[in-house]
């Protein structure tokens, strides 16, 4: 059986665009899965402590037949190879990929938050999601076209057509 995933994909380190880039091959890599779409990049502020570079944001959606954890552990795999660490709560990093949305589950263990916790607040996520499902309806019944952050471009700033 195969399920929709959606993953944001951020970087503000070293050369985001193609580290996102880099990213995206490694998800076409994915075992038993599929990229079906791709957002453009978006250049973004931080969100976390200051002093960082801006960020580079996207969102993929695959078809996979992984369980969402299967997949949580192959998308921090992905984030390892690329040098990811995790000293600072929301610090900078190398590569970020959050499995935001799994089919139309909702989540909730020590690992894995499905939808992610703060999906529905950032513009970031949310216009980058809209790029690949401008109809998708949360888990909860909430269209995300309805949301704030679906009208919010402050600080978000299209600066490449997604990779293919």
């Amino acid at each position: 059986m195969m399920f929709t995933a959606h993953i944001g994909l951020g970087a503000n380190l070293g050369d985001p665009v193609r580290t996102l880039g880099a990213a995206i091959q490694a998800l076409r890599q994915l075992p038993d899965s599929q990229l079906t779409g791709l957002s453009h990049f978006y250049r973004s502020a931080p969100v976390g402590p200051a002093g960082q570079p801006d960020y580079v944001n996207a969102v993929a959606r695959i078809e996979t037949g992984m369980n969402a954890h299967a997949l949580l552990a192959a998308l921090q795999d992905i984030e390892n190879l690329h040098g990811r660490t995790r000293e600072v709560r929301w610090g900078a990093r190398t590569l970020d990929l959050d499995l935001l949305l799994y089919a139309n589950d909702e989540i909730r263990t020590s690992s894995l938050n499905v939808p992610h916790i703060e999906l529905k607040n950032r513009n970031f996520v949310v216009i980058p999601l809209l790029d690949i499902n401008p109809d998708l309806t949360l888990p909860d019944g909430t269209r995300l076209a309805d949301l704030p952050a679906a009208h919010d471009i402050n600080g978000l700033q299209q600066i490449a057509t997604g990779i293919s």
